[in-house]
């Protein structure tokens, strides 16, 4: 199953299950074009991965971390399927990164590898955006990581049979593919990931984790038109605009 929230021509939030005829809820079937899609869930925070693909860490001119490195993006950060993103002023490198999104369904602590699964509602595509003039210079990453809609996140909510476990990554700019690789590229899995994260702090139902972007990372400029592609999940599509 396909979950997708959403607001409908009278304003009311719904959330429902995305369909070849359309988005179905409440007994009626909605066109896309007639509702505001919203991201998939509405967390309390998101926890972003980084370096948890060799291929993207070296071409960072970096070494694989010890252990996952964790950093935050706010829920200002937030942005949905077909949006389009403002990228900060003034800024010469903002990247794109392709990534495949967990979304907790139940609240979790200290919670164990073997049992992580059992805590995830399922998976959904982002794109951390990334402003590295900022993140260059800094070490917590704020500027660089967690100005507004910076987590494109979308379209839909698969359920976690829905995604396998060498699901591919991709994104494409105007049609162009820039990056692609699969999970089962990933240093850490995602049950690995969760362990490490409750181990410090509580994860709420709907929160995401974001497990990491492949190599192909590259600038993205005034009017691209931004693809990421998990499989199993569909494509998330965004804008993009210069400030």
């Amino acid at each position: 199953m396909r979950k997708v929230r959403f607001r409908d021509p009278a304003g009311s939030t719904r959330t429902g299950e995305w369909t070849d005829d359309g988005i179905e809820a409440a007994d009626r079937i909605y066109d896309e074009s007639a509702v505001e899609l919203l991201p998939p869930s509405d967390p309390s925070k998101i926890v972003c991965v980084g370096l948890n693909y060799a291929d993207h860490a070296a071409e960072r001119d970096k070494e694989p971390p010890e252990r996952p490195l964790l950093f935050l993006k706010p829920p200002n950060a937030l942005a949905a399927h077909g949006d389009t993103v403002g990228l900060p002023a003034g800024k010469e490198r903002v990247d794109h990164e392709a990534e495949l999104a967990v979304v907790m369904g139940e609240q979790a602590r200290n919670v164990a590898a073997e049992e992580a699964m059992k805590y995830v509602a399922g998976f959904t595509c982002m794109d951390d955006v990334s402003n590295r003039d900022d993140q260059d210079r800094e070490q917590n990453w704020v500027r660089g990581k967690a100005f507004d809609n910076s987590a494109p996140l979308g379209p839909v909510l698969a359920t976690p049979e829905e995604v396998p476990d060498d699901a591919s990554v991709e994104l494409r700019v105007n049609g162009e593919t820039r990056q692609r690789s699969s999970r089962d590229e990933f240093i850490w899995s995602v049950p690995e990931l969760i362990e490490e994260i409750t181990t410090y702090l509580t994860l709420e139902p709907g929160d995401v984790v974001s497990t990491g972007t492949p190599a192909g990372v590259a600038a993205l400029e005034d009017g691209d038109d931004v693809e990421v592609e998990v499989e199993g999940v569909g494509v998330l599509r965004h804008g993009v605009r210069r400030e």
